[in-house]
C-alpha cells in the first residue's frame, strides 16, 4: 500500500475536520450550544451528523472483516443496526424529544424523580460511552498500523486530540457539521473503491464468494449460504442474540439518544429518523461487498487475524499501482473520518454526563465540560491500549448489549408504562447491567468458557434484555408506593404533541 498517500489523506481529513469545525465555533457561545447545539438542528443536517456519528469504526472495518471471517450470519450486525433506528422511531424518538432533557440521567431523574436512578443511569452512560469508544481507538492505531507501520497507539492518539480540540472549544454545534461532513466523506470512500473494485471482480472472471470452498480458521463457504449458521457452536442463539442486542441496543446508546435533544420538536426527531433509515441503509449496502471480495482476493488475513483490514487492503491488492494506492488512501480517509465522527457524538455524551454529575461539584457551565471531555477520552484511549486483542465490531456489539440490558427496559417502560417506579428501575438497571457488564468484563479479559456458557458470555443481549425487563416490571408491580407522584403530568408531557398548547413545566437543569 502507498503509505505516502494514505498518510496525506489522513492529514486532509484531521485538517478538513478541524476547519469545519472552527467553523462552527463561531456559533457555540452558550451551555446549551455546548451541550444540545441550542435545541435548533434541522432533520437533513442532524440525519447525517447522527449517520457520521453512528457509523463508526464497527460499521467502516468491522463488518467487512465479520463478513469475512465468519460468513453470512453477520449480516445480521449491519440489518440490526439500521433496524433499531426503525424501533427507535416507532417507540422512542418523538417522547424522548419532548421530555425536554439534556441526557438519559436528565430523562431518567424526571420521569421517576428519583436521583439514585439519575447516578445509576449517568454510571451507565459513562461505562457503555468509554466501551464505545475503545474501539474507535483501537480502529485508528489499526489503520495507521496498516499504512504506515506505526505502533497501535500512535493513530489513537491522533483521534483523541483532533475530536478534544474540536469538543473542547464548539460542543455539540461544532461537532453536528463535523459528523454531517463525514457522513458523506466516509460513504464516499466506501461506494468509490467498490465500484473499481467490482469491476475487477466481474473482467476476472473469479468465482462467486459463496462457492468458495477453501476453509481458513474453521470458515467454509457453507457459513456464506445460510444466514442462521454460524461458526459458533449454537448457532440459533447467536443469531437471535446479535438482533436482539442490534434492535433494542441503538435507542440506549448515549451517542445516539443526545442527538434527539437537538432537534426542535418531537415531530423533527421523527423526520431525522426516518432521513437516518435511508441514509444507513445505503451506506451499509457497501462494508458486505468488501467481506465477499476478501474471501477471494485476500483470504490470508482470517488466518493472520487481521481481517479487519480487508477493507484497507483490498484495493491496493486488486488495483495495481497508483490508482490501488489512490484507492486505498480513500478508504483510509473514510475510516479515520470514521474513528473521528463517532468519537466525538460518544465524547460529547459523555462529557456531558461527568460535567453535570461529576465535574459540576469542581467546575461550573462550559469549563465543566471541557474538563469532563478530557476524562471523557482518556480513559478509553488507556483501555485501547491494555486490550488490543478484542475485534473491533466484538466490542461495539458488547456495548449494544449493555445498552440493550439496561436502557432499552428504561425507556421503553418509562415513555409507555406509567406504573415504572424507581425501586423497578433500579433493580432492572443493576440485573441487566451487572449481567451484561460481567460478560463484557469475561470477553475483555479472553476468559470465555466453553459450551454454552461461552455463546451467553460472547452474545449475552437475548438472555439479558429479557431479563431486565422482567425485573423492572415485577419489582414495580411489587412497590406501587412508590410510583412518581407526578407521573401523570410527566406521562402528558410525554405524548401530547407540541401544537397542543400544553403548560411543560420548569426546563431541565
Amino acid at each position: 500500500m502507498g503509505s505516502g498517500w494514505a498518510l496525506s489523506a489522513v492529514v486532509l481529513v484531521a485538517v478538513a475536520t478541524l476547519g469545519i469545525g472552527a467553523y462552527g465555533w463561531r456559533f457555540s457561545r452558550t451551555t446549551s450550544d455546548f451541550f444540545v447545539a441550542s435545541r435548533s438542528v434541522r432533520p437533513a443536517l442532524n440525519a447525517s451528523a447522527i449517520g457520521g456519528e453512528y457509523l463508526s469504526a464497527a460499521s467502516f472495518l468491522g463488518v467487512a472483516g465479520l463478513v469475512l471471517a465468519f460468513g453470512a450470519d453477520m449480516l445480521w450486525y449491519p440489518v440490526g443496526w439500521t433496524a433499531g433506528y426503525l424501533v427507535l422511531l416507532v417507540l422512542v424518538a418523538a417522547p424522548l424529544r419532548r421530555s425536554g432533557a439534556y441526557t438519559l440521567p436528565d430523562f431518567a431523574e424526571a420521569r421517576l424523580e428519583s436521583r439514585p436512578v439519575r447516578t445509576i443511569s449517568s454510571v451507565l452512560v459513562v461505562a457503555i460511552g468509554w466501551l464505545y469508544l475503545m474501539p474507535q481507538f483501537q480502529g485508528a492505531g489499526l489503520s495507521l498500523g496498516t499504512v504506515a507501520g506505526t505502533r497501535p497507539w500512535v493513530g489513537g492518539v491522533a483521534v483523541g486530540v483532533v475530536v478534544l480540540v474540536n469538543v473542547f472549544f464548539g460542543g455539540m454545534r461544532s461537532i453536528t457539521f463535523v459528523q454531517a461532513f463525514q457522513f458523506w466523506l466516509k460513504l464516499t470512500a466506501l461506494l468509490v473503491p467498490a465500484m473499481f473494485l467490482l469491476s475487477v471482480w466481474v473482467g476476472d472472471g473469479a468465482t462467486s464468494p459463496a462457492d468458495a470452498t477453501t476453509v481458513t480458521n474453521g470458515v467454509h463457504g457453507d457459513l456464506w449460504a445460510s444466514p442462521l449458521d454460524s461458526a459458533s457452536a449454537y448457532p440459533l442463539y447467536t443469531t437471535y442474540s446479535i438482533i436482539v442486542a442490534t434492535f433494542l441496543g441503538t435507542m440506549g446508546l448515549p451517542h445516539v439518544v443526545v442527538r434527539f435533544y437537538t432537534n426542535p420538536d418531537g415531530r423533527t426527531a421523527r423526520r431525522t429518523t426516518l432521513v437516518v433509515l435511508a441514509l444507513l441503509g445505503l451506506f451499509y449496502v457497501l462494508p458486505p461487498v468488501y467481506g465477499a471480495l476478501g474471501r477471494l482476493y485476500a483470504p490470508d488475513l482470517i488466518a493472520g487475524g487481521a481481517t479487519d483490514t480487508v477493507v484497507l487492503e483490498l484495493p491496493s491488492r486488486m488495483v495495481p499501482g497508483l490508482g490501488g494506492d489512490l484507492l486505498s488512501a480513500l478508504t483510509t480517509a473514510g475510516a479515520f473520518a470514521a474513528f473521528l465522527s463517532t468519537s466525538s457524538g460518544l465524547t460529547i455524551a459523555v462529557a456531558g454526563v461527568l460535567s453535570q454529575d461529576v465535574m459540576g461539584r469542581t467546575f461550573r457551565g462550559v469549563r465543566s465540560f471541557q474538563a469532563a471531555a478530557v476524562v471523557a477520552v482518556t480513559v478509553p484511549l488507556l483501555l485501547a491500549v491494555l486490550a488490543e486483542g478484542v475485534g473491533v465490531a466484538r466490542a461495539v456489539g458488547l456495548a449494544f448489549a449493555v445498552a440493550a440490558s439496561t436502557f432499552c427496559p428504561l425507556l421503553v417502560l418509562g415513555i409507555w408504562w406509567r406504573r415504572l417506579t424507581d425501586a423497578g428501575a433500579i433493580a432492572g438497571l443493576l440485573v441487566g447491567g451487572c449481567l451484561s457488564g460481567g460478560a463484557v468484563v469475561v470477553t475483555l479479559a479472553e476468559a470465555t468458557p466453553a459450551g454454552l456458557a461461552g455463546a451467553l458470555v460472547s452474545q449475552p443481549a437475548a438472555a439479558t434484555v429479557p431479563i431486565a425487563f422482567a425485573t423492572m416490571a415485577l419489582v414495580s408491580l411489587a412497590t406501587p408506593h412508590r410510583l412518581p407522584r407526578n407521573v401523570a403530568r410527566t406521562m402528558v408531557r410525554l405524548h401530547t404533541p407540541e401544537t397542543v398548547d400544553l403548560d411543560r413545566g420548569p426546563s431541565p437543569r
